[in-house]
């Protein structure tokens, strides 16, 4: 099946469950994901929590997708709209094992560098932020990531703004270049699992 042929729509408050137990499953053996929540009861008790972070945001302001009533979600956080982000270092230190603090921190301090590399290069021109998108693991490979991508990246292309996302599965990087995003490093402190940001530019 192509993209064209799954059924996406903008997820309302009433989807915040059907969001959240996706991108649970389908995060469930992410790597840098699971470098945070190592062991099982870890991620079953943290990561709703720090998807929330930026889902809330994200559902509020209507940029939260859904596919196929539950098989896949993705949230963005469109141009003006934060997260939580004072959340994410308390959930960090909470469920993190302490040795790997240190490496998460530069992590951090990396993400923080590409911020300001974003900022001095694009200025205060408009950016969708991919925050999260994933797929039930029974159903990957036909096709759902795509139409999610689709589907945010069209509301992109009709605002005339850029788009940025962290790939945090190398296997993944290349799916985002054939929608237009290219690297803008690789984000890997010590023995963290390799984060790429990537940007696709403003398309009018």
């Amino acid at each position: 099946m192509s993209a064209g042929d799954y059924t996406v729509r903008i997820a309302g408050a009433a989807d915040a469950d059907a969001v959240m137990a996706v991108l649970q499953l389908a995060f469930a053996t992410d790597p840098p994901m699971r470098y945070i929540f190592k062991r099982p009861q870890a991620y079953a008790a943290g990561f709703r929590r720090f998807a929330e972070a930026t889902g809330v945001a994200s559902l509020k302001a209507g940029a939260a997708w859904l596919a196929e009533d539950g098989a896949a979600a993705a949230i963005w956080l469109p141009p003006g709209v934060e997260g939580d982000r004072a959340a994410v270092g308390p959930l960090v230190q909470e469920f993190a094992p302490p040795e790997r603090l240190p490496v998460l921190a530069k992590v951090g301090e990396a993400m923080s560098r590409v911020g300001e590399t974003l900022r001095q290069a694009h200025g205060d021109a408009p950016h969708w932020y991919l925050s999260m998108i994933g797929v039930d693991p029974m159903r990957q490979g036909r096709g759902l990531g795509s139409a999610l991508l689709e589907a945010g990246l069209a509301r992109c292309d009709a605002e005339g703004t850029m788009a940025y996302l962290e790939s945090s599965n190398l296997k993944n990087v290349p799916l985002y270049e054939r929608y237009g995003f290219a690297a803008m490093e690789v984000i890997q402190p010590g023995d963290f699992p390799p984060l790429t940001p990537m940007l696709r530019p403003a398309r009018r």
